[in-house]
């Protein structure tokens, strides 16, 4: 359950561990020091830092550490040994604004579950707890010392996908049956597919139009 919750204050930009954390991300790391709100929320929750950006004022920040409390607690219950991992090989969870519902950032051991995706309630979630995992797989082949430049991006996407569809298994046969189908379906891709190039500039431009919009 969600303990020793603590709010932080207003920070000033470079002075908060938010600008901190995105430094040394390169290109991508400058993005996201653009898209840092003022405000930041640190938690701890079942043994992890979560550190919440919320810059979406229809999403209340009770309700995203509820749902990412909820699908910690599946892993738990159902692949204690995974959570283990996790925490091992992760610094902090990372809740914000993104053009992806999950994402590993290497160069600090964390993982992003987006704000959006987690605020949702027309998935479970073990749909939310299956992201997770995807993530921490990426973190436990960056842990095992596997760089970027010798990277085999597929190969590395169907490690993950197969994560997710053991954990989809391990579940009540009602609860894991969207993990299971869409780990599967992931997993007859071709390498193109399974792991597409992606233009992250355009796609977070994307999502500040639907943000600004809305």
């Amino acid at each position: 359950m969600l303990s020793k919750v603590r709010r932080t204050r207003a920070w000033e930009a470079r002075g908060t561990l938010g600008a901190r954390y995105y430094i040394g991300m390169g290109v991508l790391g400058d993005r996201l020091r653009q898209w840092l709100g003022s405000r930041l929320g640190i938690y701890t929750l079942r043994g992890f830092t979560v550190t919440v950006d919320n810059t979406r004022p229809d999403i209340e920040t009770s309700a995203v550490l509820q749902r990412l409390d909820e699908s910690l607690a599946l892993i738990e219950r159902h692949q204690p040994w995974r959570l283990q991992h996790l925490r091992r090989d992760l610094h902090q969870i990372r809740v914000m604004r993104y053009a992806c519902r999950g994402a590993y950032f290497p160069a600090h051991r964390a993982c992003m579950v987006e704000l959006t995706f987690l605020a949702r309630r027309d998935i479970g979630p073990a749909t939310v707890a299956s992201t997770i995992i995807h993530e921490g797989m990426h973190a436990r082949v960056h842990a095992m010392g596997v760089s970027e430049d010798g990277r085999d991006r597929a190969h590395e996407e169907r490690i993950c996908r197969r994560a997710e569809l053991e954990f989809g298994l391990s579940l009540p046969s009602e609860v894991g049956a969207p993990v299971v189908a869409r780990a599967r379906e992931s997993l007859q891709l071709t390498d193109e597919d399974v792991a597409p190039e992606i233009d992250w500039s355009l796609a977070q431009q994307r999502i500040r139009d639907i943000d600004s919009s809305s």
